[in-house]
């Protein structure tokens, strides 16, 4: 809980204040503590004896306090996760500011916004404080929301939410404005963005063949960064999206720009060492030198029998097949899992044909959208929205979960009412449902729900 018996002085000149906030050490925590049992316990008579807890003896927890330059503890705030295996949810509490230092001026403020910035950098997705009912005009005025009323130590407390948006916001840069910049192409051709059943969909289908093809382009940042890895990158994508649909990749062609020809050549490189993984052969492109650094790949594919992206329906089961080997890559912790550079080929083989093999209603390849996004793009395609059990999603140990839920995992596929697809290279769960209300609620352990997304994620609508 966040209790704070006064949290700003009087008006105060906007000067840098004669205080830091920290995370604390040892002895920072120590003196925390000292507060904490000199207000809760003596000031305030919240609890008897001690407010000590199994939070406080928690290795994750993180404790921040507000420090003079001298180190003299003026006061603090703790926070940690709410479950046993860190699922992104976590709660804040025990704020508090020393009886002499009340009139600082802006110290609980200070700890509450720190708090904050805290959680998000730690991947939080749900953070919650459960605050004394005459702190939460504050707490409303710093961006928090009211989510309940409560009692601790026979005093009212309020239960609030501060909003992390951190899905939306991926989903809203990444993925929301195709329906805008691509307006009017559907019209234009009854096969246009695939036809009817397909639109949106990770690759399209060739009409009157078994022919798929899929296109993806690499992020300039990224082959300025690491040329080998986005020539890996080039064919890793382009053979998820015939994955998901079910097709065999068969060929490959790359458009390369970059202004040397070493430049070139480490791009080259990393296209030809995946492609030589996947067994796909290159079989052509262009390549254009003294140019800005760019990469485009397209794969040809072959089925017979195509899974739709948007082939699901309320009220089916809502899968994720993952790869959790692997780390993150490094220069792009956080945002790519390298799940495949270390795989062997044949071991790539195999898990490129778990969809084709099982068969499910629909699937997608989980894009840069994150699981979440691309959850919210197979719920458009198929005219639905998705409910998502956060506790079932899989992940690997100590990777911090929004991070995880908003990263490219590497090989990642989202199916919808897929039977078992058992694999001793990736782990398969149920996370959640196809829902009928438009847009992505995430169901927490407690039973609480919140929106991940209010509208669909791309604006083409309905495949």
């Amino acid at each position: 809980m966040f209790d704070v018996p006064v949290l700003t002085g009087a008006p105060r000149r906007q000067e840098a204040p004669p205080w830091v906030i920290r995370v604390a050490d040892a002895a920072d925590i120590a003196a925390y503590r000292s507060i904490r049992r000199d207000v809760f316990v003596d000031e305030q008579g919240l609890f008897a004896g001690t407010d000590h807890d199994d939070i406080d003896d928690d290795h994750r927890t993180v404790v921040l306090v507000a420090a003079t330059a001298t180190g003299d503890v003026l006061g603090g705030v703790r926070l940690a996760p709410a479950t046993a295996r860190d699922i992104g949810w976590w709660t804040g509490g025990r704020l508090v500011v020393r009886r002499g230092a009340r009139q600082a001026g802006g110290i609980g403020s200070a700890l509450v916004k720190a708090a904050c910035r805290e959680a998000v950098s730690r991947g939080v997705l749900r953070f919650d404080a459960t605050v004394q009912e005459r702190n939460e005009p504050l707490f409303r005025h710093l961006g928090w929301v009211r989510g309940g009323e409560t009692a601790i130590g026979g005093a009212p407390h309020v239960r609030m939410r501060w909003p992390i948006e951190r899905i939306s916001d991926l989903v809203g840069a990444m993925k929301l404005p195709l329906g805008d910049v691509l307006a009017g192409i559907r019209d234009d051709h009854p096969e246009a963005l695939g036809g009817d059943g397909w639109v949106g969909d990770d690759g399209a289908l060739v009409s009157g063949t078994d022919v798929v093809v899929a296109t993806d382009a690499i992020l300039p940042a990224l082959i300025d960064k690491d040329p080998e890895w986005a020539g890996w990158c080039g064919v890793l994508v382009n053979v998820n999206d015939l994955s998901a649909m079910g097709a065999r990749a068969v060929g490959l062609m790359d458009a390369v720009s970059a202004a040397t020809p070493s430049a070139v050549r480490r791009i080259v490189s990393g296209l030809r060492s995946a492609a030589v993984a996947w067994d796909v052969p290159v079989l052509g492109g262009h390549t254009q030198l003294r140019g800005a650094a760019s990469l485009a790949v397209t794969a040809l594919g072959r089925t017979t029998a195509p899974i739709p992206g948007g082939g699901g329906r309320v009220g089916h089961r809502l899968g994720l097949t993952v790869d959790l080997h692997g780390r993150w890559r490094r220069g792009f912790e956080g945002r790519q899992w390298d799940s495949t550079s270390t795989r062997t080929g044949e071991e790539l083989r195999h898990l490129a044909g778990l969809l084709a093999a099982h068969r499910p209603a629909a699937a997608k390849d989980v894009s840069m959208a994150g699981i979440v996004g691309t959850a919210a793009m197979l719920a458009e395609a198929s005219g639905t929205g998705a409910l998502i059990d956060v506790a079932e999603i899989p992940a690997p140990p100590d990777v911090a979960f929004g991070d995880w839920l908003t990263c490219f995992p590497g090989f990642g596929m989202l199916t919808a009412e897929a039977p078992e697809i058992p694999s001793p290279l990736a782990q398969s769960a149920t996370i959640g449902v196809l829902s009928a209300e438009p847009g992505v609620v995430l169901r927490w352990p407690d039973g609480v729900e919140t929106r991940a997304l209010d509208t669909d994620a791309t604006g083409l609508g309905k495949a």
